[in-house]
């Protein structure tokens, strides 16, 4: 293993295996793990990554990606005799790539720096395909020195890396963007059922959304690429995005503001797992979207 090999990557989901490819095909990832075997044997790396537990990738690697659900996963990865900070690491770097709650980040921020480690929030959009291609976009919080200390390793997962404030401000920030990314994404797909329902074919529909006004990443590419396609693989599931609208409600609370585009979203998305569909693709709410809004408002839609 060379010695540019001193990044380390916990979490091969969808969004994990693009990230830790990326780096290993640039010579930069040295360990990687998930507690799932499954994960671990499907990531498809190169035998000079380890494939080992948190505490031996910190023996490792100067930077660790974090690519989990959340905080509660970071931290068993921290904690006890087989964590992260059972090792000494000092100057290590910790990227906490996760939608997470800000108030949670700071815990682990101010956990982690007692042990002499600096610790980033980065919330990252562009998707599954975003992160195979090295083209994420990050929203960074934390101090300015482990940022230009890690930025090289960030470069070659990202192309537009924002350092939005202190700790918390990545994660906050993350939590706005995908509130309104959802949001519009409800918003279009009532707009083409109604284009639907009037005789419209949805293709024309989206169509003139993109050359109009109306046009958004929604229409431009998860239309084209997920619905229109008839795959209906967004590559998210429906439950990461009912996590994402309830902890942007939980913010909207925290600071005080009127909401009301962010509290219809996260009950709809709500509804939706309570019929089941937590595990499907996002993109399965087009076909899904009348059913959920007759139960929001409680009345049958128009003949």
């Amino acid at each position: 293993m060379t010695s540019e090999r001193n990044v380390g990557v916990i979490g091969l989901g969808r969004m994990g295996t693009g990230i830790a490819k990326r780096l290993d095909e640039a010579g930069r990832l040295g360990g990687a793990w998930d507690v799932s075997e499954t994960a671990r044997g499907r990531a498809g790396l190169s035998d000079d990554v380890a494939i080992a537990p948190p505490a031996q990738i910190a023996q490792r690697c100067t930077f660790i990606l974090f690519v989990l659900p959340g905080s509660a996963e970071i931290e068993e990865c921290l904690s006890g005799s087989e964590g992260i900070l059972a090792v000494d690491g000092p100057g290590q770097v910790l990227v906490d790539l996760t939608t997470s709650r800000p108030g949670e980040t700071k815990k682990l921020a101010g956990l982690v720096a007692g042990r002499g480690r600096a610790y980033l929030d980065a919330g990252m959009t562009g998707g599954a395909q975003a992160a195979d291609a090295g083209r994420l976009t990050l929203m960074v919080g934390g101090p300015d020195e482990p940022l230009a200390h890690v930025r090289p390793v960030l470069d070659r997962i990202a192309t537009r890396i924002f350092h939005l404030g202190p700790t918390g401000a990545g994660h906050t920030m993350k939590l706005v963007h995908n509130m309104i990314c959802h949001t519009i994404f409800l918003a279009t797909s009532e707009g083409c059922r109604v284009a639907e329902a009037a005789g419209i074919e949805l293709a024309d529909a989206v169509a003139v959304i993109n050359a109009g006004n109306a046009r958004s990443f929604i229409s431009e590419a998860r239309f084209p690429n997920h619905i229109l396609s008839g795959t209906f693989d967004g590559r998210s599931a429906v439950t990461n995005l009912a996590k994402d609208l309830a902890m942007a409600v939980e913010l909207e609370r925290e600071v005080g503001l009127p909401a009301a585009y962010g509290p219809l979203t996260a009950r709809l998305l709500a509804r939706a797992l309570e019929h089941g569909m937590g595990d499907q693709d996002f993109t399965t709410l087009y076909r899904a979207l009348d059913s959920l809004l007759v139960e929001e408002s409680g009345t049958e839609p128009v003949a």
